[in-house]
């Protein structure tokens, strides 16, 4: 889970972005998490509520601290989780 969010950290530190570029990222991202949710469903087991709060609070740190005006809610429209 870690990666994947550095992935959009990284992005938007080494990249030229738009709002919608962004958002594509966040999307990219927001699905293969869902992916990792899958494989935890099929072993029986899911992310818990505290980690979908942390997802959710670390992704609105990088859009904060990269001064990215997207609602958490869109940010993570995609999540399954």
């Amino acid at each position: 889970m870690k990666a994947t969010i550095e992935g959009v950290a990284n992005y938007l530190e080494n990249e030229a972005y738009t709002k919608d570029t962004v958002q594509q990222k966040l999307d990219e991202m927001t699905d293969q998490l869902n992916e990792l949710a899958e494989e935890f469903e099929e072993n029986d087991s899911q992310i818990e509520t505290v980690a979908r709060e942390s997802i959710a609070d670390t992704v609105f740190l990088v859009l904060k601290a990269y001064h990215i005006d997207i609602d958490i809610e869109e940010a993570i429209r995609n999540r399954d989780w």
